[in-house]
């Protein structure tokens, strides 16, 4: 079978493709609105709900750069991982019912929207709405480039593809992105996730039991191993030490409320008792497959200290690398299928909160109002998005670093103040929610623009967001309380 490896991969990919195409005909016939383009009509079931928020938040980091992490710097990376329970549970019992019932309330169709129902702020809106397009900017043009580099690695593979060009497989991939998204819009989306879900779970369950069959002793021999070469790795804060895994863990513990793609789906269950639901299945889903970010990236980094594998070039390919030499081909091509499903899954997430802030958020704060024929400028827009994103992706070079960091972080930075205290505290003040996004995207630029290195390794991002906290906190503070509408003060109280 391993003569056929490249088409078994070639052809999981062509099949998930397929599905995408199906899903986005299928969900245009549901699409008769914006609110259907963008909050799914606020009619979905949990399962549906769960596994689009667990596989939306892992996304291709989990199955990429998870494993590129824990290779490179051992288990300092894994305090991202086992901060989602944390992170799921904070946004699920703090700020899930609030942001789902301020949605039903006042007929919300965005996080910006919530923002502005909360603080009655039209600045605060468009800050929201900014930050939310700056960061999907960045995002979308790192996993376009992500797409179009996993589908040309794979059909360079083939006598047929062996030559295709970078730019061809971005066109290739992006076409059947811009496709199920512009006809199905968030409802499209959250059904791949379904489809994308359901793959990365079975996916690293299945990668965990290949990857303790790689050593003959299994894990232990892998740890033991990486204790014999210094072992330092195999602590619990890995190679960057306790400051820079505990702000890790901070950060996107506290920062999954934060995001906006998150809080967006958040909108779109169909009874508020599904959150009930909704969070055990959304953690169990993360877990399962957050172990492949584990196992694989331990095994990886024995490997090679063991003399058993050759060091790689790039640590981003610790999973292709190990799919490729140690998976069943039929395995491979699933996990290939999941990683391509994660890739284009998130892009199509942000394709429509980025929609969203052009066509609905900004010319709310602006004018007062949205575009007309709202659904029509909703797949304008993300067609536009995708073309500026994929050029960004191939061509600006630095500037896509540069955007690319201003996603977790950002998101988390400037919107964790405004959402998570925010709906959870009455002082909190539109001044306050302006001034600390203000802050945190500030600090953000500063951080990446003069690459200013912070002690002991703590992130930028986790920087940004304790500072915007405390400004948050401090403004609200110094000024008077205001009143609330009274369906705000009323949800506020619940």
């Amino acid at each position: 079978m391993e003569e056929f490896r490249q088409p078994i991969i070639l052809g999981f990919v062509a099949l998930y493709m397929s599905i995408c195409i199906w899903v986005g005909i299928w969900a245009m016939r549901r699409t008769k609105s914006a609110g259907d383009f963008f909050v799914a009509g606020r009619g979905l079931g949990p399962m549906v709900v769960s596994l689009a928020v667990f596989s939306s938040t892992l996304s291709g980091f989990g199955f990429v750069g998870g494993p590129g992490l824990v290779y490179a710097t051992g288990l300092s990376s894994i305090w991202m991982a086992v901060c989602s329970a944390l992170g799921f549970a904070t946004g699920y019992y703090l700020i899930a019912k609030r942001i789902r019932m301020i949605a039903e309330v006042r007929n919300s169709m965005s996080l910006p929207d919530i923002v502005f129902a909360r603080y009655g702020s039209e600045a605060a809106r468009l800050l929201t709405a900014g930050t939310i397009l700056l960061g999907v900017l960045g995002y979308l043009a790192t996993q376009i480039l992500a797409m179009g580099l996993v589908l040309q690695s794979i059909l360079q593979g083939t006598d047929m593809f062996a030559d295709i060009s970078l730019v061809a497989s971005v066109v290739i991939s992006s076409t059947v992105l811009i496709f199920y998204c512009v006809t199905g819009g968030i409802v499209a989306s959250v059904y791949t996730d379904l489809v994308q879900g359901i793959v990365m779970i079975i996916a690293g369950a299945l990668v965990v039991i290949t990857a303790a069959h790689v050593f003959e002793g299994g894990f232990a021999e892998a740890t033991g191993i990486l204790l014999a070469n210094d072992g330092e790795d195999i602590m619990p804060f890995g190679t960057l030490g306790a400051m820079a895994s505990l702000s890790w863990y901070f950060l996107f513990g506290l920062g999954l409320a934060g995001q906006p793609h998150v809080a967006t789906k958040m909108m779109m269950n169909r009874n508020l008792s599904d959150n009930k639901i909704i969070l055990p299945m959304t953690v169990f889903g993360y877990v399962v497959a957050a172990m492949l970010w584990i196992s694989v990236g331990v095994i990886m980094r024995a490997l090679v200290l063991g003399d058993v594998g050759l060091p790689l070039g790039n640590a981003d390919q610790a999973a292709p690398e190990f799919l490729s030499t140690y998976a069943h081909p039929i395995l491979a091509g699933i996990v290939f299928a999941g990683l391509f499903a994660a890739i284009m899954s998130t892009a199509d997430g942000f394709l429509n909160i980025g929609a969203a802030a052009v066509i609905h958020d900004i010319p709310k704060a602006l004018r007062g109002r949205s575009l007309d024929n709202e659904l029509f400028w909703a797949r304008s827009a993300t067609i536009i998005l995708s073309v500026i994103a994929a050029t960004i992706a191939l061509y600006s070079g630095q500037l896509v670093a540069l955007l690319g960091a201003f996603g977790w972080g950002t998101f988390a930075a400037a919107l964790v103040p405004v959402v998570l205290i925010g709906l959870n505290w009455k002082q909190a003040s539109a001044r306050a929610a302006v001034t600390a996004i203000s802050v945190s995207l500030a600090i953000n630029f500063a951080i990446q623009l003069w690459a200013i290195k912070i002690p002991y390794g703590i992130s930028g991002g986790f920087l940004a967001m304790l500072s915007s906290m405390i400004i948050f906190i401090a403004v609200s503070l110094a000024e008077e309380p205001k009143p609330l509408p009274k369906d705000i003060d009323r949800i506020l109280e619940l």
